[in-house]
């Protein structure tokens, strides 16, 4: 019998384990340890026929479970034959005396054998889908954020939840928890929903409940505007593949509120599952060509992973810009000209991507540079990206949010008239931190008519966005307003967000510029850190003989050692030679000064060990 073991528990009796064909026993009910006793001969039996390559072979490699008793075998058989097995193999476990039919033990364990003999050995065909002949564009794809890193940290989660256990065997972590630091979900770290927009979205979720005096009429008054436009007054529905009418409408006078003024179209306006399907959407109607005419996509490094990712799906070529670290992660346009002049020997840039307020670099543009960049694309017939979804999250006093948009339309109707832009905002950041609503929208100007038409064709593929995301949207957009019952609240609650917010990001500045070996440039806004780490050399061979890039090195060990999940700066787009991680600042004050402590720590530990 090949080598293969299984155990078998049955109430009342203890486990029996069964290794290459020797059955052993400890006691059951008392019967001692007899190795030859009729019990385990009956239970051996069925076993006996499994040798060679047959299905005995495979015992313990399939993931259906054969037995329901606590601790199972596997057996790699289907259906009815498995559960047929189970019962017969079961009734063999222990001795009995023949039952009202008069079949004994050993009757059933043979019944058993030929059951689990049903299914002969067939070869196997070679799959259809495989690396070799799945689509390359989507392999290349890599989302640093939740890479590797963040695989190894469910790893970790796993085995903490048999710390019991573990303690048995002496293996114990040197922390208790794994603090998830790679990824900006707010709620998840702590941080508490809006109220407002949760009652709307309950009124709207369970119409019933605007009948309760339990919940303000202005939030009321907003479910009412969103389920007397939805199909069936129900969010159950589909909607236009644009989206809600008027949540449309609410988006294009938000726009224009926060714009002082600049007018805002609602047939401009594109509800979107989160920022990302937006940003997604329009890469795809932009790339096109072959060879050097192939499409090439400007992107900010350090970058949002989402860009290279899309990038690759689609087969278009990166053009990399690079932020100027030692001036706070400016956008010079000098470099811009660099990279597109360079590009254009082996592609066609035709697309300029900007995150402002930036991810992972927390800068936030100023006018100048907006104004810059602008008349940069419209010199060099760029489409203009603007990623705004961190619009809320302005921390330091000297900066301040303008729109590309707004920019653009001050800048006169030479630009206003023929740049073509695209903007983005989401639900999932600013002061909502509503990541699971995947809620966001685009505004898209300047579109050519025929253009705009094969937009809507292409949203019009995946039917609709969410529509309870969509609402969540025009709650971000159509808050309380002065006068309302519930602005005093949803003022305090937002207030006490972005303050709390600043303050963090104060003190991580702060606390990672006190630890040698560490730089942080100001966080300005957005809601991490990015800073740069020194990585000794001996560090540096220890990566490679590990075949790691030396931030993945890092903060792989950084994880092992202090349960601290923080994302790679390589996975995020670097200048050669230099190294960092980004780290979310949203943990409550008292935790994320933990976090920094244990990252100061550790780093110290780090350099002594590889200096």
């Amino acid at each position: 019998m090949h080598a293969l073991s299984a155990v078998f528990v049955k109430p009342g009796c203890a486990a029996l384990w069964l290794c290459s064909g020797v059955v052993q026993g400890p006691s059951c009910r008392g019967m001692g340890t007899r190795p030859r006793s009729r019990w385990l001969v009956s239970l051996k039996e069925p076993l006996a026929g499994l040798g060679g390559g047959g299905t005995g072979a495979r015992l313990g490699l399939c993931a259906t479970c054969l037995f329901s008793f606590p601790f199972c075998a596997k057996v790699s058989l289907g259906g009815r034959a498995m559960q047929r097995a189970a019962a017969l193999v079961r009734r063999g476990c222990c001795p009995r005396p023949p039952g009202p039919w008069g079949r004994s033990q050993s009757s059933a364990a043979a019944e058993a054998s030929a059951v689990l003999k049903v299914r002969p050995e067939r070869s196997r065909r070679e799959r259809i889908l495989t690396l070799e002949s799945m689509n390359p564009q989507v392999k290349a794809v890599e989302y640093a954020v939740r890479g590797p890193i963040v695989l190894k940290a469910g790893e970790i989660e796993l085995e903490l939840q048999r710390a019991p256990e573990l303690d048995l065997l002496g293996i114990k972590k040197p922390f208790t928890e794994v603090i998830r630091a790679n990824i900006g979900d707010a709620h998840a770290m702590g941080q508490q929903p809006i109220t407002f927009l949760r009652q709307v979205m309950a009124l709207c979720t369970y119409p019933n409940l605007l009948d309760s005096p339990s919940f303000p009429e202005d939030a009321k008054k907003r479910a009412r505007r969103i389920l007397q436009a939805c199909g069936g007054n129900s969010l159950g529905s589909y909607s236009a593949s644009q989206g809600v009418n008027c949540i449309r409408e609410d988006v294009a006078a938000y726009i224009t509120r926060r714009d002082g003024g600049v007018p805002a179209d609602p047939d401009n306006i594109y509800l979107t599952t989160g920022a990302s399907d937006g940003i997604s959407t329009i890469l795809k109607i932009l790339v096109s060509g072959g060879g050097k005419s192939r499409t090439g996509v400007m992107i900010p490094i350090p970058q949002y992973p989402l860009y290279s990712a899309v990038i690759s799906e689609l087969d278009a070529i990166q053009v990399n810009y690079y932020l100027d670290e030692d001036n706070c992660w400016a956008l010079n346009v000098n470099e811009l000209r660099r990279a597109l002049w360079e590009a254009k020997e082996h592609c066609n840039p035709k697309v300029l991507c900007i995150i402002n307020p930036g991810n992972p670099t927390g800068q936030v543009q100023n006018r100048k540079c907006i104004e810059d960049v602008i008349h940069f694309a419209w010199e060099e017939k760029l489409f203009l990206l603007a990623d705004e979804v961190y619009q809320d999250n302005v921390y330091s006093p000297d900066c301040k949010f303008q729109s590309f948009k707004k920019v653009l339309y001050e800048m006169g109707p030479e630009y206003s008239s023929n740049v073509e832009l695209a903007s983005f905002h989401s639900t999932s950041k600013g002061y909502m931190g509503e990541c699971g609503y995947r809620g966001g929208y685009m505004e898209v100007i300047n579109l050519h008519p025929e253009i705009k038409g094969q937009l809507v064709k292409l949203l019009s593929v995946r039917l609709c966005p969410p529509v309870s995301g969509q609402a969540a949207m025009d709650i971000v957009v159509n808050p309380p307003v002065p006068g309302e019952e519930s602005f005093e609240q949803f003022s305090r609650e937002k207030e006490s967000v972005l303050g709390n917010l600043a303050k963090k990001a104060k003190l991580t500045e702060d606390m990672f510029n006190q630890v040698p070996g560490i730089h942080c440039n100001p966080l300005q806004g957005a809601m991490y850190a990015f800073p740069r780490i020194f990585i000794p050399a001996k560090a540096l061979e220890a990566a490679q003989a590990h075949k790691m890039a030396p931030d993945m090195f890092y903060c792989m060990k950084l994880l092992e050692e202090t349960g601290i999940c923080v994302v790679p700066g390589s996975g995020f787009g670097q200048k050669e030679g230099t190294h960092h991680f980004r780290m979310t600042i949203l943990p409550p004050v008292e935790k994320l000064k933990t976090v920094l402590q244990k990252v100061k720590d550790f780093h110290i530990k780090f350099l002594e060990k590889y200096a």
